[in-house]
């Protein structure tokens, strides 16, 4: 039988032979829709997929960060609480859809934002968070190199230094490599890199526990709380729920090529939120106990140096996968909101524009580590709006069901047409959400309200952007047919 897919496109998304090359790799390396045979991940290949993406060195970096705040004990709580919520509602926002009609995200989005309106979210929001992303990861494959090499020839190498720089170049280059290979390739690499991240990442919690104590870890303090206790229960787990929030941009191109819904959505948040979870916690140990929660700085001392450079290459390593699946769903999110015009740009031309601005980043490793915080949380409030939207756009008011002959059509056609291609309740819903999300708590100011302390921001500010959404939509489109 037939999927959605087949069904709606039929003899047009055929690779017959007469079909040309690159019209063959579109559902590739452009917009088009996978037919359920052009899927091939099964419910392990994806689970490995987002066990790789979770445990590169960001993961570390978020724990250490949460024991800025909390204790072990609370923030392992706090981590728990956090990374359940935030994947409960991005899950939901990015993977049914995209996995049963084969087609990103950003593509399905033109319902509750229109095609001109899905672009402006892409080139602002996806955009500066997914370079955020991928500069960051950069610098801490940089940091791993600079580690390594400092190791092997004797000599200590500035944490921020110009080896840093250029660790992060090679790195990016790399990338651009393996994202030029396509998504078979990166899931290959991560079949093989995700177990082995899994392994060592329970093997640098016995270093640190070996080499410090269980019980200094369970008494050690936080390391720079607020005077208000919950409050900084409350910001730890906010926090946690903004790193998770963060995967939204990916989830849905990556989900697509898997085989059926259940080897999409619970490989997904399993793989997610365990090896998330694992990695945050040994980033936490060594922040509280050591000082510093990158791996890069701590596995070569407390492990020695065999051990110790293993482990940094092959975090580095991860690093790199993690920046291919990232920027290929950005590649694809970026082609299909542009139009024709850069679909004419090759994949591998538009691939190496990209990384342009995370290698200029890799000049600033310190920037990049002293605002993580920041940007987590600033980058949070506007995706958290953006799968209110989502959700409720998909569930509530398409009731789970697309014409994807009409999507496709875009302005031109009727059900996901809109004037000047601006879908504005969307638009507005997510400056709503957002502003709602940066009045209950500013990650630049550090400012909350009362409320935060028992909502905290993320999940009133999905909830609100859904409820706004739903409103003007009822009012500004009550003519549109809708199914029911």
């Amino acid at each position: 039988m037939n999927g959605p897919v087949d069904n709606a496109l039929g003899d047009t998304a055929s690779n017959g032979p007469s079909m040309s090359p690159e019209l063959r790799q579109e559902h590739i390396y452009g917009t088009f829709p996978l037919l359920k045979s052009e899927r091939t991940w099964s419910g392990w290949d994806f689970a490995w997929v987002n066990t790789a993406l979770a445990i590169a060195t960001w993961a570390f970096l978020v724990g250490g960060s949460t024991a800025l705040l909390v204790g072990f004990a609370d923030g392992v709580a706090a981590m728990i609480i956090g990374n359940a919520i935030g994947l409960c509602f991005m899950v939901l926002a990015s993977i049914p859809a995209s996995q049963l009609y084969g087609t990103e995200q950003y593509t399905l989005l033109r319902g509750a934002f229109g095609v001109v309106g899905v672009g402006l979210i892409v080139f602002t929001i996806i955009l500066v968070t997914e370079m955020g992303w991928s500069s960051l990861l950069a610098v801490m494959a940089g940091r791993a190199t600079s580690q390594v090499a400092g190791t092997l020839i004797g000599t200590e190498f500035d944490q921020y230094g110009p080896l840093v720089t250029v660790g992060g170049l090679v790195a990016i280059g790399i990338a651009w490599f393996v994202l030029s290979r396509g998504p078979v390739t990166i899931g290959r690499f991560n079949k093989y890199v995700a177990p082995g991240l899994a392994i060592i990442t329970v093997i640098m919690m016995i270093v640190l526990v070996a080499t410090t104590s269980w019980d200094t870890l369970r008494e050690a303090s936080p390391l720079a709380p607020f005077d208000d206790p919950q409050l900084n229960f409350m910001v730890a787990v906010e926090f946690n729920v903004g790193v998770d929030v963060s995967w939204y941009p990916v989830m849905g191109s990556l989900a697509r090529m898997t085989r059926s819904r259940r080897a999409a959505v619970w490989p997904a948040f399993g793989g997610l939120f365990l090896a998330t979870l694992i990695a945050q916690a040994v980033g936490m140990a060594a922040a509280l106990t050591i000082g510093d929660s990158d791996p890069t700085y701590w596995m070569v001392p407390l492990g020695g140096p065999i051990l110790g450079i293993a482990v940094l290459v092959f975090i580095g390593f991860a690093n790199i996968t993690s920046m291919s699946s990232i920027v290929y769903s950005t590649i694809l999110a970026i082609r299909q909101s542009a139009g024709p015009a850069l679909r004419r740009v090759p994949w591998k031309a538009l691939t190496a524009a990209f990384f342009v601005v995370p290698a200029i980043m890799t000049f600033f490793p310190q920037f990049m580590y002293e605002q993580f915080m920041v940007f987590v949380s600033f980058s949070g409030a506007f995706l958290t709006a953006i799968c209110g939207v989502a959700l409720a756009d998909y569930f509530v008011l398409r009731r789970q069901h697309i014409d994807l002959r009409d999507l496709y059509l875009g302005s031109a056609g009727r059900l996901y047409a809109y004037t000047g291609g601006i879908n504005w309740a969307g638009i507005v819903a997510v400056l709503v959400g957002a502003g709602f999300y940066l009045w209950l708590y500013n990650p630049v100011t550090l400012e909350t309200a009362a409320a935060f302390s028992v909502i905290t921001a993320s999940l009133p500010a999905a909830i609100l952007a859904a409820i706004v959404y739903l409103v003007i939509f009822r009012v500004a489109y009550a003519s549109r047919h809708l199914p029911r």
